[in-house]
């Protein structure tokens, strides 16, 4: 089930919502525990079971490390197993296909593959529940006591299936106590409605641009300006699409009465590749350089063990994103930009125009979007080169593509930047009042008229 169906909007989410808000303080976490259980179960029955057994295990742990927390040697071997078992979960479902694969070419045996269907965000919970043990050992939050808290933590159906990845120190105060308020409902529901129409209506939209130029690749009639359009595609339908879902989480858990880190900062804004990783997907780059990058040593030892460590922490950003090989040439295809940054071009782009350097960020950001969005590399790699000469440069379709999509592109390309945030703030307060009821109902009313329309609704980040 997706935030971006009718059943969940006109469905689930108002009965869940009767049933939250009735049940005693009390015992609302049990009720939002059973209500996530139910929306996960929705898609993945058979799965529920790992997911109970994730959070016994590191509830228990949780318990050990901070029993033996001055034996510092036991209490980090309860959390290596913690993080062992986890890795161990996501490896097995998410990559042993894969590993038998390319095991099998090296090592000329044969590794059975398992074709076992992935669960559904099973990279976004493993991370939350790692985080909780090592926040724990840190003392950067207490062992949670209660089961059931601790299991609403891992469970939250707002954030279950694609993030933003919350970490348990993060929420550890409001799983015990928290408020409802008005005002937090109400900002909350306009927060979830703007990602709401950020995915139906700028990112579905736009993803059908994206799916013309795959079909006239496989046609053979892509261009070089029709492989650029794609890619441009792409890259707003990614953004809109994932960054509208988070919306949507953060929205909804303000509801709940649960303050989620922001995962987008207009990303599309940035000045260099590095502050692009500062601006997009926050939660993920924050959780490896908390947990793996600094724990590696960071930047402290030399250039050399700082270059290691940041390969292996983009060897990890991408494998972990999928098990094919793109994935993981796009990880080490951005270790290689901010390699660059970091000790080739960090005096040179100082002196450039904010304007050129912004070019050259999305410039190397969207050809990154083509390894991302392509699987097969054998495909992936003949798309981008027709996108550099490999192939003629326009034709009329692309004209016709142009002009029927310009007024979109637009709208996408004003509202990747802070213009329509500017122009809300400087509403007098009253106008502001009056508008948000109203703009809500109206996106409200134009998602739900896409979606009974149009079987286009796909999510990005549901693979992962």
């Amino acid at each position: 089930m997706v935030f971006s169906s009718l059943t969940f909007l006109f469905a689930y989410l108002p009965i869940t919502l009767l049933l939250y808000f009735i049940t005693p303080l009390k015992a609302r976490n049990l009720m939002l525990l059973i209500v996530s259980m139910l929306f996960y179960a929705w898609g993945e029955p058979i799965y529920i079971g790992i997911m109970v057994l994730s959070i016994l295990i590191d509830y228990v742990h949780g318990f050990l490390v901070e029993k033996y927390r001055a034996d510092d040697r036991k209490a980090r071997w309860f959390v290596a197993q913690s993080v062992i078992f986890n890795l161990l979960v996501l490896g097995f479902f998410k990559y042993w296909d894969f590993l038998a694969v390319n095991l099998s070419q090296l090592l000329g045996i044969s590794i059975p593959q398992m074709h076992i269907p992935l669960p559904l965000g099973i990279s976004f919970f493993t991370f939350q529940t790692m985080s909780y043990t090592i926040d724990v050992y840190r003392q950067d939050a207490p062992a949670q006591r209660s089961l059931i808290a601790f299991g609403t933590f891992v469970t939250m159906f707002p954030q279950l299936i694609a993030g933003p990845i919350v970490k348990y120190k993060t929420v550890a105060e409001e799983l015990n106590v928290r408020k409802h308020t008005m005002e937090n409902f109400a900002l909350g529901a306009r927060r979830f409605t703007v990602g709401l129409a950020k995915k139906v209506l700028l990112a579905n939209s736009i993803g059908q641009l994206w799916e013309q130029s795959l079909a006239s690749q496989d046609a053979g009639t892509l261009t070089v300006a029709g492989g650029w359009l794609g890619l441009l595609a792409f890259g707003f339908q990614i953004y809109f699409d994932f960054s509208g879902y988070s919306d949507m989480a953060i929205g909804l858990g303000r509801i709940f009465g649960f303050q989620f880190n922001e995962n987008f900062d207009y990303p599309y804004l940035s000045a260099s590749v590095s502050e692009f990783w500062r601006r997009w997907h926050m939660s993920l780059t924050s959780w490896f350089r908390e947990y793996l990058y600094i724990p590696l040593g960071g930047n402290r030892g030399g250039t050399a063990k700082s270059l290691r460590n940041l390969l292996i922490v983009w060897l990890c950003t991408g494998f972990w994103h999928g098990a094919s090989w793109n994935f993981v040439l796009w990880g080490l295809y951005f270790a290689g930009w901010l390699i660059l940054e970091k000790y080739v071009l960090c005096d040179f782009l100082e002196t450039v125009p904010n304007g050129l350097r912004r070019i050259y960020t999305l410039f190397a950001v969207f050809v990154g979007w083509g390894l991302f969005a392509i699987e097969d590399l054998e495909q992936c790699m003949a798309y981008l080169a027709i996108c550099f000469g490999g192939g003629t440069v326009w034709s009329d379709a692309d004209g016709y593509l142009f002009r029927s999509y310009a007024i979109l592109l637009a709208v996408l390309v004003i509202a990747s930047t802070t213009v329509g945030k500017r122009v809300w703030e400087s509403l007098p307060v009253r106008v502001a009042e009056i508008a948000a009821p109203i703009l809500m109902l109206a996106g409200l009313f134009l998602c739900t008229a896409y979606l009974v329309d149009s079987s286009y609704n796909p999510f990005l980040y549901f693979r992962f």
